[in-house]
């Protein structure tokens, strides 16, 4: 079958359009889990004290919590038919959106630039060549194509990455049983919350990093599309898959903690066996970083171009500034990558960590809002249009959307910065949930009496499409 070059960005997909089911959805989500730095993810609450096999199940947990936040706004995906933060124009206003969308750009930023270095190496290794800068340029121009071309590569890409990813990590998961006695790590330390609950974090803040664009890969499905089951696809891919990566990592940890986390690429290719086998693997390892590094930068445009058209008033814009847009922010990613120390490269992790808290109140002002408030009744054509029914601010969301911000900080623990009342917890990072909550019951007891929601949804003129069916 011939690639088919995308033509749409951030305007409304027609009906005629759309197409797919939302198996796809689960295969996206699951290839791009299965993937390195979701083992090193899940290395970290061993590193920082937690038992492997209470890490496990910490990590579980909040997979499945911060999972389900990802999936309803993947879910809103086919209802809208639109990319997921132009559908918070509905919440903040045209301008108002802009805020949190500038936050999204300089996360995505941080993971392309910290998930190239990794496949670089990968890259390196398979070549067999030393020079760091090669890897990484050879990356940057496979996401660059795979990102042009858009929706439709992007999810074979997922089904590709969901098979090569299976098989991989379950030779992994083997030589980890076979190399290492993995019922002796388990229940060596007695349970203690603080590290339980850095666990639940650690997966918890993964799965929402996700939230900013997951629904810009369901907004192509029928409209007639299932609320559930666009739902259940993406939680159980995205869970499925990133659980298993974080349980090998946190077994890894446990076995050889110090050795992995020096060269994390090396490593993987070491425990594979060596020789060919390992090359193997680091071509796993370079399909999993590749396809969510393609959903970082087809994302990261997407916000980008989100941003600028606030106040340009464009919906459309042509194949050569779609193309400009992805270049541009391949490039700054590829930069950081070439420039940048490890140390550098370690400190922009934390600070894009220490961004997430910048997405916990987004998301439950966004999710209330679409669910409680709107009951998915949108005024598409008023999204992008400053002096429509959303206006250009929505002071008392971004008021909200402060407060949500600001409760949390008491409650960080970054290494950037740690809240007063992280220590009364025992070190334990719950500033997610406190901003999820917090947010949550401010916006739905604001928003009641300010809603701004049509009888109906409105679709733009040209479109005609079928009521969504619900669950």
């Amino acid at each position: 079958m011939a690639v088919q070059m995308e033509r749409r960005t951030i305007e409304f997909i027609p009906h005629e359009e759309r197409h797919g089911t939302p198996f796809g959805q689960f295969t996206l989500w699951f290839g791009a889990n299965l993937q390195i730095t979701a083992i090193v993810d899940g290395a970290l609450a061993v590193v920082f004290g937690a038992d492997p096999l209470w890490a496990m199940i910490g990590l579980l947990i909040g997979n499945i919590g911060g999972g389900i936040v990802m999936a309803l706004h993947s879910a809103q995906g086919p209802g809208m038919g639109i990319p997921q933060m132009i559908s918070s124009r509905a919440q903040f206003g045209v301008y108002g959106a802009c805020l949190p969308l500038v936050l999204v750009i300089l996360m995505y930023l941080g993971f392309a630039a910290t998930g190239t270095v990794l496949s670089g190496q990968a890259i390196n290794k398979i070549i067999g060549v030393e020079t760091p800068a090669v890897g990484i340029l050879v990356f940057g121009a496979l996401t660059m194509l795979i990102a042009t071309v858009g929706y439709r590569l992007i999810h074979t890409l997922g089904r590709i990455s969901s098979i090569v990813g299976a098989i991989g990590f379950t030779y992994l998961a083997i030589r980890l049983f076979a190399t290492g006695n993995v019922p002796a790590l388990l229940g060596m330390k007695p349970f203690e919350w603080p590290t339980f609950l850095l666990a639940v974090g650690l997966g918890a803040g993964w799965q929402l990093t996700f939230g900013p664009y997951v629904a810009d890969y369901s907004r192509y499905l029928p409209q007639s599309t299932k609320v559930s089951r666009t739902f259940w696809c993406t939680l159980l891919g995205s869970v499925l898959g990133s659980q298993w990566s974080m349980s090998i990592g946190a077994l890894v940890a446990a076995a050889w903690g110090a050795t992995f986390l020096k060269s994390q690429v090396a490593f993987i290719g070491d425990l594979a066996g060596g020789g060919a086998v390992a090359i193997l693997i680091y071509v796993v390892i370079v399909t999993g970083k590749l396809a969510v590094n393609t959903l970082n930068a087809y994302g990261g445009f997407m916000t980008m171009l989100t941003t600028v058209t606030a106040f340009t008033g464009t919906r459309r814009v042509t194949a050569t500034v779609r193309a400009l847009f992805i270049f541009s922010f391949i490039l700054v990613s590829v930069l950081i990558a070439l420039l940048a120390s490890k140390d550098f490269l370690a400190t922009f992790r934390d600070f894009v960590l220490l961004l997430l808290m910048a997405f916990t109140p987004w998301s439950a002002i966004n999710l209330i809002d679409y669910y409680l408030i709107s009951k998915e009744r949108i005024d598409i054509p008023a999204l992008y249009d400053p002096n429509g029914r959303y206006g250009r601010w929505n002071w008392s969301a971004l008021l909200c959307y402060a407060v949500g911000v600001a409760v949390q900080i008491p409650f960080l623990a970054q290494h950037m910065y740690t809240g007063a009342l992280t220590h009364a917890l025992g070190g334990a990072d719950i500033s997610w949930l406190v901003g999820l909550v917090v947010t949550g019951f401010v916006y739905y007891a604001l928003a009641r009496k300010s809603a701004r929601t049509p009888a109906q949804t409105i679709y733009p003129a040209e479109a005609h499409c079928p009521a969504a069916e619900r669950i």
